[in-house]
């Protein structure tokens, strides 16, 4: 039968009401829900946001540099004037006047007495025409008197004006070409002289004073040098130094305060270490100045904190499991921490090391400071030869005052960042391909 006094509900009438405690708790998780699904949004904006920064940065670099990539070349058949070129001073011939002679035959055009045609022309091709034409006399001169073809890049605002950055509709007083330069410029794209194709100077080149000569190699050559002194001196001794720390040093206070001391040399401005090594490795030691090797001694004392502190964490995440395991066999200390406990984290030290030198790679600040902000034309020959690094001619190029030499600063950039993109994706691959999970 069925009980009377239960309400239709099933609820007696005289039993406590249950709803707001379920009311508040309801509000309690819907609030809890609110915060979650506002905190996930907040996520998603910041990772938006970053993305967005990033396409822009990227973006930007790409466009102004990508341009870089493309050079403009013309051949011109030179007449080596016997009456223009002394055979025993080789050197003090106006090879770049001999240049715009055949330059001038060929667009029909005839200088004045003050030199004005030639002049115009001079500022349409590459003084590597005449260092050619001198290479090729220097090596045959049976070709004084003959005629050679040289092909060579035409002068950086003809390149800029091919790649449409001078502009004819541009006020003629407010560009460094003229009309007719413009009309000599469209004649020789026409008949076929002028050819576009890829810039290989810019990766075979060092720095020159003529933009359209200058290219990365010798900073490149830098880098890969000061690199190597840095990963000698960093990673074993960074290694090492955390080996000694986390498995040997006793705990006490002074291990304790090298720690902590550590950790703030990890934050210490880069520009710091730049002034250390002025003064320890150039005014004490006597370190040629503005070389790889002063440069890499420099970055292994910025890049020995990151060392030591990835090491560490590598170290403390292997389990003590593997220790117990080792020394209950009858193992040393040594042997436990060498045969067994580094190889296990070796993929950490590994990437801490490559992201360390990444780092180190990206640097420009330190290096001011020692003296490798000087032009230098070519790549160095040895470790202590003057040398500039990518970061460093990224800076020089950026202070030119002529405009071609910004657009290299952009491939520069590029070039810098897949290095440093390179790097990184090595980490990543060591350390998926060799991390154990435990």
């Amino acid at each position: 039968m069925t009980d009377a006094s239960l309400s239709p509900s099933g609820i007696s009438p005289g039993a406590p009401a249950a709803r707001p405690a379920e009311s508040a708790r309801d509000a309690l998780l819907k609030k809890r829900h609110r915060s979650e699904k506002l905190f996930r949004a907040q996520g998603m904006a910041a990772i938006v946001v970053a993305m967005i920064f990033l396409v822009v940065l990227v973006g930007r670099i790409v466009a102004q540099g990508y341009s870089t990539f493309e050079t403009h070349t013309l051949t011109v058949p030179v007449y080596l004037n016997p009456e223009r070129i002394d055979v025993n001073a080789l050197e003090g011939v106006n090879y770049d006047y001999i240049v715009a002679e055949a330059m001038m035959k060929k667009l029909g055009v005839q200088d004045d007495d003050l030199g004005t045609t030639s002049g115009k022309i001079m500022d349409l091709t590459s003084r590597d025409f005449g260092n050619q034409l001198l290479q090729m006399v220097k090596k045959d001169r049976s070709l004084i008197g003959k005629t050679v073809n040289v092909t060579g890049s035409v002068k950086a605002d003809a390149d800029l004006y091919y790649k449409g950055e001078i502009k004819r509709s541009t006020a003629e007083e407010d560009r460094k070409l003229d009309n007719q330069q413009l009309d000599w410029l469209d004649r020789l794209k026409k008949d076929g002289t002028v050819q576009t194709g890829f810039n290989t100077k810019f990766f075979t080149n060092s720095d020159s004073t003529e933009p359209e000569q200058a290219g990365v190699w010798g900073a490149v050559i830098g880098s890969a040098m000061m690199l190597f002194i840095t990963a000698m001196i960093a990673i074993p001794v960074g290694v090492l130094a955390a080996v000694y720390l986390e498995e040997f040093a006793p705990k006490n206070r002074w291990t304790d305060i090298i720690e902590v001391n550590i950790n703030n040399l990890a934050a210490v401005p880069s520009i710091v270490y730049g002034l250390l090594g002025l003064a320890l490795f150039i005014n004490w030691l006597h370190v040629p100045r503005g070389s790889p090797l002063v440069g890499g001694l420099v970055l292994a004392l910025m890049a020995l904190p990151t060392v030591i502190i990835a090491t560490r964490s590598s170290l403390k995440a292997v389990p003590p499991s593997i220790r117990e395991a080792a020394l209950g066999v009858g193992a040393s200390k040594a042997q436990t921490v060498f045969h067994h406990v580094l190889p296990l984290a070796m993929p950490g030290v590994m990437t801490g090391a490559i992201l360390s030198l990444a780092h180190a790679l990206g640097e420009t600040a330190p290096l001011l400071m020692i003296g490798m902000v000087a032009f230098v034309p070519g790549a160095p020959e040895n470790f202590a030869s003057s040398a500039t690094v990518l970061p460093v001619q990224v800076f020089i190029w950026e202070n030119a005052s002529e405009r071609a030499f910004h657009e290299r600063t952009a491939a520069a950039i590029i070039v810098l960042l897949v290095f440093m993109i390179l790097m990184n994706a090595t980490a990543v691959i060591l350390r998926r391909r060799f991390e154990r999970r435990w």
